[in-house]
């Protein structure tokens, strides 16, 4: 009892104390308007020499006070009072930065160095570099002991128990967290110091922008922030800091009369700036950040175009290196042999030491790097705002190509595959590469014949494919692997393949292309195909249901058919002139005629086209003035409207600036106001304490106030610290002679305590043993009771297993049957079905060949009928044949012997007669007079028909020698005629009827 009261009593001394402190601190705090911590680092902040604060700063770092020591050395770098350097200013600020990056307190960091950098600016410039050197050196070393902390911890056991699995703490919190031990390290160890160390290096690059007596701390430190980017990974890091770096050179050039503003102009400046740049560039091709690695590029070439010069050899040879990796990864083949073709040129102008074997590998690079551009242009059917845009692409794109710092746009070339091609067989490249790329080369584009240009070629390409290396003479040229552009190879020949087959055949099988084309399947082929087809480079149908390929011909403003009829038109007419030469005394003016005329038609035709574009050109000029005058409308509209917006910004400008000022003013009517009150408070504090006022309240401020209180609030705190350092030392000699006193009857105590529970412990024992042994003795008794049952439990056990197992095996020769009932019923229901299905086949394929016999009959009638029509049309066709030459010979004979007629005796002249002046007619020979017609062939007469033309034929015998009245000549032929045509349309008749019968 004594040693809990004695505890308790201790307790209730320490919290009386807690209480005591912490009253006399809010009484403090209170009386003053002012917290207690804050006076002590507004006192700090007031040295008579720097050691001090760096001696005071060191005390509280001993004490375990780091945030007041922060705060003190914080106070004395940015006060105004130390603005003289010295070297204690130095050992001031490693220390202030030792504390900042122990603390993680980045923005005490960055003011600390702005300040410090103000102070030795113009005296000692290599302190600042040691300062920020030592800041980065603490932050990195912080944050590589962070991630081997980390790593440490991954691979450390923290199980007490190797057989446990996990305790249960572990997974709570891997269910709660769904994260990784390994992740949840990294976030809680190694990423807040490696925000801190990003934090660093951008702290550091805002200080030391655009200073030229930084620029070399500058450089070194954005080379080690591309190194931690590149380490880590930190590819959002790296975005924002080439950002960074980007604007400070944008401002570098906006604010020309800046002090201390670097020179690009000269070399060592522009050599630093020319570092950093290269060093961005290869780091953001490791990291495979091709979009910025590009801005990159073009931020080399503006800070070349800024000072018109060109780098060293070396640096461009790294420049375009980068360039093709970037054009390769972003598929622009064309750009991508030109950057090769730039390197080539430099590896062979300024590399003496480049061996006979580098310089053809990169000849042959250059070489199949140009075979890989497609032949055709992908802007066939573009707008014309996109080929304007990749205009636009392509100059600037040749600008970083070239490198020209001095171009113009009137010089720029145009880029394309056949400039490209020409420019590798002038400048030599071809003869120096090796001679399976010659031979390829010669193939793709030469070769007339289709059909063995892939055996040609694939042997040549497997052959290229084994190719390659590292050029040892010139590191900075990337690994050779002239592997990668097999697949841009093999897709060139099989266009090109296409393109002669075009050429040749009119149409060919799917199948015979596919074996002719052994690189890809038909597939591919045809997706190659279609791409071809659509920018205008074949002209070619696939036709499946055929299996064919039909080659269509081109448009006659296509080059390929204009070439052919040039060439074609130039053979006509040598050999025209071979076969009939021309004569030499006939005029040239003659030939020059129709040639003229058909100049003037031309000049005319383009006399009308020209004049139709001018009036097209008049209406869009007027159209396009409207335009520019309905937008410099909208423009100033739109100024106005800007003019409007810019007053109202004004007059709440100056209406808040008005707010203002208001409530400055009431600010400072309050602080008046505080200040009576405060001085009336301490008036009466004063009364009370038998104390009289220094200062009148008219004459002091808040300021003079506040410092007054603080004086009291510190002597207030000293006196009230020594009166607790003395109450302290009185409760402790109270509690020193309390426990001396309590000493022996605690002992005492105890050990009475120790013999009552030795005896209770003793009667406890006696007690479970006699327990135990009645226990066992009543388990025995039961035991001998049981032991009578045991033969009667068998047997019953015996009958149950028995009965069990007779009814399993019934049940299971049920399931059987059931089984083998099923397989039979289901085995029947197969040979059913089966048969079912083999009668329904047989059956459809009878009646399908039933329908086929009666088709094929069908068609043989058919054609039998058809080949009788046809026969018996023939045979008519002859007989009206006949019929009409016999009538032509019947009118002959009548002619003749109107005119034996008219020759003896003239009648009225009608108008089928000649006319007067007409000659007159010889008569006729008398043997041609007396010279019977010949007999003309028998025709078919039907015997119904037979009476009528014998009665006809009588009485045209009779009627014969006398000509026909004048009148009715007229008639008399188209009646004839008709009864000829009535004749053989009834003998027609009348043959169909007898068909009939």
């Amino acid at each position: 009892m004594s040693e809990s009261s004695n505890k308790r009593n201790a307790h209730i001394k320490h919290v009386t104390l807690e209480i005591l402190s912490q009253a006399l601190c809010e009484f403090v705090s209170v009386s003053s308007g002012v917290d207690i911590h804050s006076v002590g680092s507004l006192k700090m902040a007031t040295f008579a020499r720097p050691e001090n604060a760096l001696k005071r700063a060191e005390e509280l770092i001993n004490v375990g006070q780091k945030q007041e020591a922060l705060d003190a050395l914080h106070g004395f770098i940015t006060s105004r009072r130390y603005r003289a350097w010295t070297k204690t200013h130095e050992r001031i600020m490693f220390k202030y930065v030792e504390l900042c990056v122990e603390m993680m307190r980045g923005r005490h960091a960055k003011d600390g160095l702005i300040q410090y950098r103000g102070i030795c600016q113009q005296v000692n410039i290599a302190s600042i570099e040691e300062v920020i050197k030592h800041f980065m050196q603490l932050a990195t070393e912080k944050a590589e002991q962070a991630r081997s902390e980390a790593q440490a911890l991954e691979e450390a056991l923290d199980i007490d128990d190797l057989e446990a699995d996990k305790r249960p703490e572990d997974l709570m919190l891997s269910y709660v967290s769904g994260e990784k031990g390994r992740d949840r390290s990294d976030r809680e160890l190694v990423t807040p110091w490696f925000k801190f160390l990003w934090e660093t290096y951008r702290t550091v690059l805002e200080i030391l922008r655009n200073n030229s007596r930084l620029e070399a701390l500058y450089a070194m430190t954005a080379h080690r922030a591309f190194q931690f980017c590149k380490q880590y990974k930190r590819t959002t890091e790296f975005r924002r800091l080439c950002e960074i770096i980007r604007n400070h050179l944008a401002n570098l050039n906006k604010y020309r009369d800046q002090r201390d503003r670097p020179d690009l102009s000269a070399p060592e400046s522009l050599q630093l700036y020319l570092d950093t740049r290269f060093e961005q560039l290869k780091v953001a091709t490791e990291l495979e950040l091709w979009q910025e690695a590009f801005r990159s590029v073009e931020d080399i070439y503006g800070l070349m175009c800024m000072v018109k010069k060109t780098p060293k050899p070396p640096l461009m040879v790294v420049y375009y290196s980068k360039l093709l990796e970037i054009f390769w990864t972003s598929s622009s083949n064309l750009y991508h042999a030109y950057a090769w073709l730039k390197l080539f040129t430099l590896q062979k102008s300024f590399n003496k030491n480049l061996s006979q074997k580098d310089f053809q590998l990169i000849a042959s690079c250059v070489v199949l790097a140009a075979l890989s551009v497609p032949p055709y242009d992908r802007l066939h059917g573009a707008s014309h705002l996109e080929l304007e845009n990749e205009k636009e692409r392509s100059f600037r794109v040749s600008n970083l190509i070239a490198f020209d710092v001095e171009s113009k746009p009137e010089n720029r070339d145009v880029l394309s595959r056949s400039s490209l091609l020409l420019d590798l067989v002038a400048k030599g490249v071809l003869n120096c590469a090796s001679h399976e790329i010659k031979d390829l080369y010669s193939i793709l584009e030469h070769e007339i014949l289709p059909l063995d240009m892939a055996l040609k070629v694939q042997p040549l390409l497997n052959k290229i494919s084994t190719l390659g290396g590292k050029v040892a003479s010139a590191s900075s040229v990337p690994e050779i692997q002239l592997s990668r552009y097999v697949p841009s190879l093999e897709k060139l020949a099989t266009l090109r393949l296409l393109q002669r087959v075009s050429q040749v055949y009119q149409s060919m099988t799917i199948d015979k292309l596919s074996r002719i084309i052994p690189f890809f399947d038909f597939s591919v082929v045809e997706k190659i195909s279609v791409d071809a087809v659509k920018n205008n480079f074949l002209a070619l149908k696939l036709d499946y249901c055929k299996g064919s390929v039909f080659f269509g011909k081109k448009n006659l403003e296509s080059e390929g058919l204009r070439d052919q009829l040039s060439v074609f038109s130039e053979s006509l007419c040598k050999a025209r002139m071979m076969i009939f030469p021309p004569a030499k005394g006939v005029s040239k003016l003659g030939e020059a005629l129709p040639e003229l005329v058909d100049l003037v038609e031309k000049e005319h035709k383009k006399l009308l086209a020209r004049k139709t574009l001018i009036e097209k050109r008049k209406e869009d000029q007027e159209r396009l003035l409207l335009e520019m005058e309905r937008e410099e409308e909208a423009k100033r509209l739109k100024l106005l409207k800007i003019t409007e917006e810019a007053e109202k910004k004004r007059l709440a400008s100056e209406f808040e600036q008005m707010k203002n000022q208001r409530i400055l003013r009431e600010i400072e009517e309050r602080e008046i106001e505080e200040a009576q009150a405060l001085l009336q408070e301490a008036e009466k504090r004063g009364k009370k304490k038998g104390k009289k006022p220094v200062l009148e309240g008219e004459k002091i401020s808040k300021k003079v106030l506040m410092e007054l209180a603080l004086s009291e609030q510190l002597r207030d705190k000293q006196e009230m610290e020594k009166k607790l350092q003395k109450l302290a030392k009185t409760m402790d000699y109270y509690e020193r002679a309390k426990r001396e006193e309590a000493a022996p009857v605690i002992e005492a105590e105890f050990q009475n305590r120790l013999k009552e529970e030795e005896a209770l412990y003793e009667l406890e024992k006696q007690r479970e043993t006699e327990q135990s042994r009645q226990r066992h003795t009543g388990d025995l008794e039961e035991k001998r009771r049981l032991g009578r049952m045991l033969e009667h439990k068998k047997a019953f056990e015996e009958r149950v297993v028995n009965r069990r197992r007779a009814e399993f095996n019934r049940l299971k020769q049920e399931r059987d049957e059931r089984i083998n009932q099923m397989i039979r019923s289901r085995h029947q229901e197969r040979e059913t079905r089966r048969k079912i299905t083999f009668y329904l086949r047989n059956e459809d394929q009878r009646q399908k060949r039933l329908r086929e016999e009666e088709e094929a009959r069908k068609r043989e009638e058919m054609e039998r009928k058809k080949k009788e029509e046809a026969e018996r049309k023939a045979k008519l066709d002859e007989i009206a044949e006949k019929q009409r030459a016999r009538e032509r010979e019947l009118e002959e004979r009548e002619r003749k012997r109107r005119d034996e007629i008219l020759g003896r005796q003239p009648a009225m002249p009608s108008r089928f007669e000649p006319s007067a002046t007409a000659p007159a007619v010889e008569p006729p020979p008398v043997a041609a007079q007396t010279a019977a017609p010949a007999p003309a062939r028998a025709k078919y007469i039907p015997p119904s028909r037979k009476a009528a033309a014998a009665a006809d034929g009588g009485a045209s015998q009779m009627d014969g020698d006398r000509p026909p009245p004048a009148g009715d000549r007229d008639r008399w032929r188209p009646s004839t005629f008709s009864s000829g045509a009535g004749g053989s349309r009834a003998s027609w008749s009348s043959s169909r009827d007898r068909d009939r019968r």
